[in-house]
């Protein structure tokens, strides 16, 4: 038996070596297309597959489930959601402009509905989708084994169809992603016409020609400007909008028609909707009544109702503002070359493409030139052999074996074959026909001799031909196979071309100078956690005692931000016009519904007005009896959510304080029941991140667990638990220093413990 072998592998390297094979397996094999044909390995297996099972555009269609069947099981072995997805995607005319499934059934809508289950719907392909597959059986591309060596699958696809540009394409890999939008099928063939025609063409001499990207969805580019950027360096941003129009709605009213939507919220519209309802809950659409979806098969059509009396294009404004009506979407031409990962220009990915084609259609007429020459052969000897068939008759009849005639007819030996006379012995040692002349000749039926059918050899030996001299042609220059690539791009565009449906222009951002009146109101927190804003006046009216029942009450302005700070350390704040307004009586609205970077069990210490910070100082004390003072300006941030301050493991806040003139100590009580009174004075004045200086000596699992901020002249403590409670002097309670145990007092130990 072989000894057992110990090989040294160094961790590091093995991981790294290991990640880079796991990213550039998702980056080539999943995420990312490539340039040739514009498509994702599991597209290429989709459009592949629905080929094989003859689902062209001119044939029936076939139910999805066995399409996602053989795709899983000949090509990729993948899950059959995934699969399923790709494919309706590549049928969504709201997301392609050139779709290259066809589907029959429901496949999804720019609403957001999902398709429906594979088991219901159909498909086939498109005829798009004949310019991507076509001449796949003419030695275009190279094929290789599928995932288990069963069957054959190509590598690439032909891809006259320019896909990556028209269509475009999303995906994301491990630390990159792709963003390629789509384009204007007529233009994109236009631009690479014009690259054929001279491949010196620079950037602004394609943007002649593709003047931007063309999204189904329509809509407008509003920088165009920017776009030479883009296909210069394949980077950039795009700012896109809808399209709106107003329309009079009678007595005086009008409606804000949007008809065409942003691309991001292709197959998202109900969501784009939301938002623009959201934004009116909000009170930042005052100027609007309603909004409602009445698109239909004709196309989009959202409405936003118009107060009377409301400027119209004010409304305009703030939905381009406010709203996703105006979005961004930043392109990265990033795609597969060579097989590797590499971001292109607009020139190079034109120049892959060309490249690709140029190799195609090489590939192509070579086999093509092959295939007529041998049947030239063959169609030569059938007339060769036409005019000496007595002769041929005569040494079938004279010969025993095939192998005697066939080595006669080839002119290599006339042994076996008895002639009738010296005349034909002669002429046949003359005979030179080659292999295939020879089989073909042997296996002609009798009626190819009949005048007609030797008629139609004739015209076939001229068609062919006619044939070689066009592949030879083609073949016999560059500039000869760029022309016959520009004649296919410019016959296919007739097929499959569109009007331009997304305007481009240079409009500027849109700012919206709102005169906003400052008043003073008052945030109020019930022991529901429900909140709301008052007004000044709703106060003024109300009882004394009314504000006694909420748990908190903050006094401030209509412009100014609530600040909030909870047990976990987290500091939060929210604009005080984003809280709803309501009337004194009404409920409010959750609070953790109204922020939400809270959470439902986050334990609110204290909340005040971005108003008060400025000249304050913050308090903060920990169950682990770490404590410092904060100046408030630490916490005038521009965030909405952060730290408030650093914990140890497992330490929560036990109070934060605003510190007022009247606050010169504070008093603490430990979960050993030990009671330690200390100056303000020792406590460290540090910043937001820091942790803090000790506040009381503690001792295993000892936690501080009440306190309370005294001014020096107060006349006693009392402490309440459940059940009871005590009272305890100034004179008992001795004025320490900070990190110190503290007195022991006499009391039931009892977490619930407090001071009044």
């Amino acid at each position: 038996m072989p000894k057992e072998r110990l090989i040294k592998i160094d961790y590091e390297d093995e991981m790294k070596q290991s990640y880079i094979d796991y990213s550039m397996s998702v980056i080539i094999g999943r995420a990312i297309p490539d340039v040739r044909d514009g498509l994702k390995p599991g597209q290429r297996r989709i459009l592949y597959a629905m080929s094989e099972l003859n689902l062209q555009h001119d044939k029936q269609f076939r139910k999805s489930a066995r399409i996602v069947g053989d795709v899983l099981g000949k090509f990729h072995p993948h899950g059959d959601s995934a699969v399923y997805e790709t494919m309706v995607r590549m049928s969504q005319d709201f997301k392609t402009n050139i779709p290259l499934v066809l589907g029959h059934g429901n496949f999804g809508s720019i609403d957001g509905d999902s398709a429906a289950a594979m088991r219901y719907t159909e498909a086939k392909l498109t005829k798009a989708s004949h310019y991507m597959l076509n001449d796949l059986d003419k030695n275009t591309v190279d094929f290789q084994d599928n995932f288990d060596g069963s069957v054959k699958e190509p590598k690439m696809l032909p891809a006259l169809f320019p896909n990556l540009l028209v269509n475009g394409t999303e995906g994301i890999a491990v630390g990159m992603s792709t963003t390629i939008p789509p384009h204007n099928p007529s233009e994109v063939i236009k631009a690479i016409v014009a690259y054929l025609d001279n491949e010196d063409i620079d950037t602004k001499g394609l943007m002649k020609h593709i003047k931007g990207p063309d999204f189904p969805t329509g809509g407008l580019i509003v920088n165009k400007d920017d776009l030479h950027e883009l296909y210069e360096t394949g980077r950039g941003t795009l700012r896109i909008r809808s399209k709106i129009d107003i329309e009079d709605a009678g007595s005086g009213r009008k409606n804000v028609v949007i008809s065409e939507i942003p691309y991001t919220y292709s197959g998202n519209k109900i969501a784009l909707i939301d938002r623009i309802i959201g934004l009116m809950k909000k009170r930042g659409l005052d100027e609007a009544t309603d909004v409602r979806d009445e698109s239909s098969r004709e196309g989009t059509r959202i409405v936003v109702e118009v107060k009377k009396g409301a400027d119209a294009d004010k409304v305009i404004a703030k939905l381009y503002k406010k709203t996703p009506l105006e979005d961004t979407l930043s392109p990265n031409f990033l795609v597969v070359d060579n097989n590797l990962p590499k971001t292109l220009s607009l020139k190079g990915l034109i120049t892959a493409y060309v490249n690709h084609q140029k190799e195609i259609n090489e590939r192509k007429y070579n086999y093509l030139l092959m295939k007529s020459k041998a049947k030239k052969e063959v169609l030569d000897g059938l007339v060769k052999a036409y005019d000496i068939i007595d002769l041929i008759i005569e040494i079938l009849r004279g010969s025993k074996k095939m192998e005697d005639v066939k080595n006669c007819l080839m002119g290599q030996s006339i042994e076996g074959i008895n002639f009738k006379s010296k005349k034909s012995e002669s002429l046949a040692k003359k005979l030179d026909f080659t292999e295939m002349q020879t089989n073909a000749i042997l296996d002609m039926k009798l009626q190819k001799l009949i005048g007609l059918e030797f008629e139609k050899i004739e015209a076939d030996l001229e068609n062919v031909k006619k044939d070689i001299a066009l592949y030879e042609e083609i073949l016999s220059s560059v500039e000869s196979l760029k022309k016959h690539i520009k004649e296919n791009l410019l016959k296919m565009e007739k097929d499959l071309k569109r009007k331009r449906l997304t305007s481009i222009s240079n409009e500027e951002k849109i700012e919206i100078v709102e005169e906003e009146i400052e008043e003073e109101v008052y945030v109020l927190v019930d022991k529901f956690s429900y909140m709301k804003v008052v007004d000044q006046l709703s106060i003024t009216r109300a009882s004394g005692d009314t504000l006694e029942e909420y748990k908190y009450v903050v006094k401030t302005t209509s412009l100014s931000r609530l600040i909030l700070f909870t047990e976990d350390g987290s500091f939060h704040q929210i604009k005080i016009k984003d809280i709803p307004k309501s009337k004194l009586r009404d409920k409010g609205s959750l609070i953790d519904n109204i922020i939400p970077s809270l959470n439902k069990d986050s334990n609110i210490l204290f909340m005040t007005s971005s108003l008060d910070i400025a000249e304050s100082k913050f308090l903060f004390l920990t169950k682990k009896g770490n404590i410092k003072i904060v100046d408030g300006p630490e916490f005038d941030l521009s965030r909405r959510h952060t730290n408030a301050t650093k914990l140890e493991p497992d330490d929560e806040i036990l109070l934060i304080s605003m510190l007022s003139e009247q606050d010169e100590e504070i008093v603490m009580l430990s979960s050993y029941m030990h009671l330690l009174r200390f100056s303000l004075n020792d406590v460290a004045n540090l910043k937001r991140n820091a942790v803090g200086v000790t506040a009381m000596k503690l001792g295993k699992n000892e936690t501080i667990i009440t306190s309370k901020l005294l001014n020096h002249q107060f006349e006693k403590l009392v402490l309440k638990s459940k059940d009871s409670k005590i009272e305890i002097e100034n004179k008992e309670i001795p004025l320490k220093k900070r990190a110190q145990k503290g007195i022991s007092i006499k009391f039931d130990k009892d977490i619930n413990l407090r001071f009044l």
